[in-house]
Parts: structure tokens; C-alpha cells; sequence
């Protein structure tokens, strides 16, 4: 069962990434990123995980670039 606090709110993703809400809405829009919904409220959610693959595969594309 998943856990509240393994997502995290679109500001607070934005912060946790280094860019803007609206980048993060243009992503879910283009399909770049899977957005969950509260079921109370409606607001947008990101999984912690789903966030951590990005920066991570934004590291392995600096590092192939580099070479």
C-alpha cells in the first residue's frame, strides 16, 4: 500500500527537481511524467520514485555527454 508521504505536491516537486510547476504541467501534458490525483481535493501528486528516476537519468545524460 502506498504511503502519502512517498508523493509529493506540485510545488514541492518542482522545488524537489529545480524547475518551475508549469514545466511539471507541460511534462504531465506531454506524458513525460505521471501525475496522481488526491482523492480528497483533487490536487496533483508525483511520485517520490518516479522523481528521483528523472534526476538520475538527467545524471547518466550529463555523463554520456561528457565522454
Amino acid at each position: 500500500m502506498q504511503k502519502i508521504d512517498e508523493y509529493l505536491n506540485i510545488k514541492k516537486a518542482a522545488i524537489f527537481l529545480g524547475i518551475s510547476p508549469s514545466t511539471l504541467r507541460n511534462w504531465e501534458k506531454d506524458g513525460k511524467i505521471a501525475v496522481y490525483r488526491n482523492p480528497l481535493n483533487k490536487y496533483r501528486l508525483y511520485k517520490l520514485d518516479d522523481l528521483k528516476n528523472i534526476l538520475e537519468s538527467i545524471d547518466k545524460s550529463e555523463e554520456v555527454t561528457k565522454k
